[in-house]
């Protein structure tokens, strides 16, 4: 168990570190966004260049952002009988969820979305529009986003399995969730 929990601190810090760095992205989006919007209204001058920055920053901040997320516990949730629950049981729920729904899903689709990064990269696909961008950035995004979201839902588990067998606690984030 020790090797997991150790395995699950590292994916730990990997995410955070990537969701700390993603942070910046909106910054970066804002200021994008701004200077096309007072080149194409100030300046009457346009590129669907800047839009499409604007987009793959966009898809940047929620694909790369989603294991920081998960991480701390910000992920949707339906509490309806969730919150009525014990810490057990919620972390049974937990692990339930990571193992038949998260894990699964999440590895399918980085593994399509890897063969649809792959078709892009081979035949250099650009956009369609006029001054637009060479689209395989954006589509390596869906999945090392994916991959970063199933790493964070492995960690997930590690950490309710050893906390249902006694071995460790939860974070303080999912503490307050989960008691």
């Amino acid at each position: 168990m020790n090797a997991l929990l150790t395995l699950s601190g590292l994916i730990d810090a990997v995410n955070e570190r990537i969701g700390r760095t993603v942070m910046w992205l909106v910054l970066a989006a804002v200021l994008v966004s701004s200077a096309n919007a007072l080149s194409r209204y100030g300046l009457n001058m346009s590129s669907n260049a800047w839009l499409e920055i604007q987009w793959y920053l966009f898809a940047a901040i929620f694909l790369l952002g989603a294991g920081y997320t998960l991480k701390h516990n910000g992920h949707v949730r339906i509490d309806v009988l969730y919150g009525r629950f014990g810490p057990r049981t919620r972390a049974w729920i937990d692990l339930a969820g990571g193992l038949l729904f998260l894990l699964p899903t999440a590895l399918i689709i980085a593994w399509l979305g890897w063969a649809g990064f792959a078709e892009s990269w081979s035949i250099g696909e650009m956009s369609p529009d006029a001054g637009g961008l060479s689209r395989w950035p954006v589509k390596l995004l869906i999945p090392v986003g994916f991959a970063l979201l199933a790493l964070q839902g492995v960690s997930e588990c590690i950490k309710r399995m050893a906390f249902l067998a006694g071995r460790g606690s939860l974070s303080e984030e999912a503490a307050e969730e989960v008691v």
